[in-house]
């Protein structure tokens, strides 16, 4: 079968070439692969992993062999699921735990967007257990998790504030955000529940926009910069907790979750946004430009 592979130090990041097949465990489905899209800590690992890797978490496709211990969809079902590497190729071997099945009103582009990032968004927001009448802060808004915690959010019940430039304002207020402001400092008031994404001074002034007792949840750095924190700084905000959210260090499988972001999306209660899609076969321009930050949101990939 093809497969994109890394290839660091190449002019192009990386590119297609023949690959075996995998072989499928007895708990995991074959699946033949329609659409993946690219998470920013793919990036990293591309330029981090020797030539040969292979990249790819987030997967949408059908069944091309159920699994052999009965568990999961049988053959011909759409599925989307998330692995932990390889997933940008024609076939993949996903644990059955880690598949929800597809809604034909879903496409596979759609369903792309949402193993890793959705999976962010609907467990971060967790942490801030009811979220009814609550006031919720989301740094990096405009990215792949940002607009679908936003979306969640506000459908849960909550004043929405989202913290992102304002070309990007007309869409994120359309999906339930309440106002939007390019830093959060322009942020007025204090807040029950801060998912913060950026760190640096973005992480320093969350800290002095969170309620006593309230919530910041920590699942990313993409300014790069350190964040120094004092017990001074909590001074008015006391009792509050951190969470660092790691996505792939949780106990529970991921299937049941990525279910319900699959059949909000059939309902229509959820609207992924797709940024850019490519061709894998043209998959090195849309890198670069998601690399240099031309692009905001998800980056789709199509696999023929």
């Amino acid at each position: 079968m093809l497969a994109v592979v890394n290839t660091p130090q190449a002019s192009a990041p990386v590119t297609i070439e023949e690959v075996a097949a995998p072989s499928a465990a007895s708990n995991e489905a074959l699946v033949r692969v329609q659409a993946s899209s690219v998470n920013r800590g793919e990036l990293a690992l591309l330029k981090a992993r020797p030539y040969g890797w292979r990249p790819g978490q987030d997967v949408a496709g059908i069944v091309e062999e159920a699994a052999a211990d009965g568990s999961g969809p049988p053959v011909g079902t759409r599925v989307l699921g998330i692995v932990e590497d390889a997933g940008w190729a024609q076939y993949v071997s996903v644990p059955t735990d880690q598949i929800a099945v597809l809604g034909h009103t879903v496409s596979f582009e759609q369903a792309a967007t949402l193993p890793l990032a959705g999976l962010a968004a609907l467990r971060t927001l967790r942490y801030g257990a009811d979220l009814l009448g609550r006031r919720v802060l989301i740094t990096g808004a405009s990215g792949g998790v940002g607009r679908l915690q936003v979306q969640l959010a506000a459908r849960r019940g909550a004043e929405v504030i989202a913290v992102a430039s304002p070309g990007h304002a007309k869409g994120l207020l359309v999906s339930g955000a309440s106002a939007v402001v390019s830093d959060v400092r322009e942020a007025s008031g204090l807040f029950d529940l801060i998912t913060e994404s950026v760190g640096g001074t973005a992480l320093a002034a969350a800290i002095s926009r969170i309620k006593p007792h309230g919530v910041i949840v920590i699942f990313g750095a993409s300014s790069g910069e350190k964040t120094p924190i004092s017990l001074y700084d909590f001074l008015g905000h006391e009792n509050v907790t951190i969470h660092v959210f790691m996505s792939y260090a949780s106990p529970h499988p991921f299937g049941p979750d990525l279910q319900i972001l699959a059949d909000l999306v059939a309902a229509e209660r959820l609207h992924p946004h797709i940024a850019h899609t490519a061709a894998w076969s043209d998959l090195a321009p849309a890198l670069a430009a998601l690399q240099q930050r031309r692009i905001h949101g998800k980056v789709v990939i199509t696999i023929d």
